[in-house]
């Protein structure tokens, strides 16, 4: 089943819900990613906390699922970007990266 569009808002409080239980997961391109900037899985929370959703969803047409990127700043002021999706009450973190522009 699909899950449905949330707006930049409530996929904000959802995502901060699902770190709240405990129900984050790291998929392994994002642990790749994260290893290649040099970044933690630490890194992605703080971000995933404290960060902004600015743009829209982007639908993934190959995989019909709704993705979402929030933008922030690590612990020692990193700028950094987490795309990330829900799978029922669990949010998984599909790829995270260093922004430098």
């Amino acid at each position: 089943m699909t899950e449905r569009r949330l707006g930049k808002d409530q996929a904000k409080a959802k995502l901060n819900r699902c770190i709240e239980n405990g129900r984050v997961r790291f998929s392994s391109h994002s642990r790749e990613e994260l290893e290649i900037d040099k970044l933690t899985t630490d890194d992605a929370l703080t971000v995933c906390r404290s960060g902004s959703i600015h743009m829209e969803p982007d639908w993934d047409i190959g995989r019909s699922e709704w993705t979402y990127r929030i933008e922030g700043l690590t612990a020692d002021r990193r700028r950094m970007a987490v795309q990330f999706k829900f799978k029922a009450d669990s949010a998984i973190l599909i790829t995270a990266f260093e922004r430098t522009t």
